[in-house]
């Protein structure tokens, strides 16, 4: 008999609890849950933050501190700071109407997107029409359709009836290919509300519409939240669909600063904090909500 054995047997006898011998994936498991995987995944996001950190101190100097040196030369030398390539920015009409143009097409296109896709996943979970489950099926075919295929088609059907190049034109391109995936996440939320909570509605009177807005709406704010991260970022983000889409006077600021680049190229003074400006909107939208996003996906992925 093996010592291990013996002890087995001495704590049988005993009557001891005989510890369940753990596998090599579980103590390896273990022994990178501790602090120095902590500190490794610290270490890595600070080093994924280095970009954004540069372009930053990058925006706050001079053209020709630029290029002269790398913007780590700031912390070494902080009187290079200064606020003049932001004022360059503001007086550069293109880029400030284009700052404009963002706006005006991501806030509808975010808008539009979160109530039809409310409403159409709150229908798709508790309301009885024919064919639902099939409709359903084609809403979640269309998630894996890509952008680039309609573009073509799109770019004619708007040709005909005179939105090429319009605000409205995109606007109405990212509804469209939004509105499958905030469906598909928004539907599986709301079939995870309690039935008897929307019967008990019901019994007191509450319409279709009621229950949508007094029960449905409040118990879904986390998933509504993300689907609006969502989409905010895809919009404001993009740069493929608006430049097939807008017009020289319609451009939203990610064209406005590759066109800054392809005709100027060493406009550094306004390419620089426009860029910083069209990063750091977006990040600040999504830090701000970063806790409804993280229940919401969470809730909306598992049904």
């Amino acid at each position: 008999m093996t010592a291990q054995s013996e002890a087995v047997a001495k704590a049988a006898v005993a009557g001891r609890a005989v510890p369940a011998r753990r596998s090599l994936g579980a103590r390896l498991a273990q022994g990178v849950s501790g602090g120095l995987v902590r500190v490794f995944l610290v270490v890595v996001g600070l080093f994924w933050l280095v970009p954004t950190f540069g372009l930053l101190l990058s925006s706050l100097r001079t053209p020709r501190d630029m290029a002269a040196s790398g913007w780590w030369e700031v912390l070494t030398e902080p009187a290079q700071l200064t606020f003049a390539s932001y004022e360059r920015l503001l007086e550069n009409g293109d880029i400030t109407d284009s700052l404009v143009n963002t706006v005006l097409i991501t806030v509808p296109a975010t808008v539009l997107v979160v109530v039809i896709g409310s409403l159409a996943g709150y229908a798709f979970a508790w309301m009885e029409f024919p064919g639902r489950d099939w409709w359903f099926l084609g809403v979640v075919g269309l998630l894996v359709v890509p952008v680039q295929v309609a573009l073509i088609p799109i770019a004619e059907l708007f040709g005909k009836i005179g939105l090429f190049g319009s605000i409205a034109g995109v606007i109405l391109f990212h509804v469209g290919f939004g509105l499958p995936f905030a469906v598909f996440l928004l539907r599986n939320f709301f079939a995870e509300i309690p039935k008897e909570l929307l019967e008990a509605a019901r019994l007191d009177g509450a319409g279709e519409l009621r229950l949508f807005a007094r029960v449905v709406m409040p118990l879904g704010g986390p998933a509504i939240a993300s689907l609006g991260i969502f989409q905010f970022l895809w919009v404001w983000n993009d740069m493929l669909v608006a430049l097939i889409f807008t017009d020289s006077g319609n451009q939203p600021v990610t064209v406005a600063l590759q066109t800054q680049v392809r005709q100027f190229g060493n406009n550094i003074d306004v390419l620089a904090p426009g860029a910083f400006i069209s990063m750091v909107v977006p990040l600040a939208v999504f830090f701000a909500f970063q806790r409804q996003f993280v229940s919401g996906v969470m809730a909306g992925a598992v049904k």
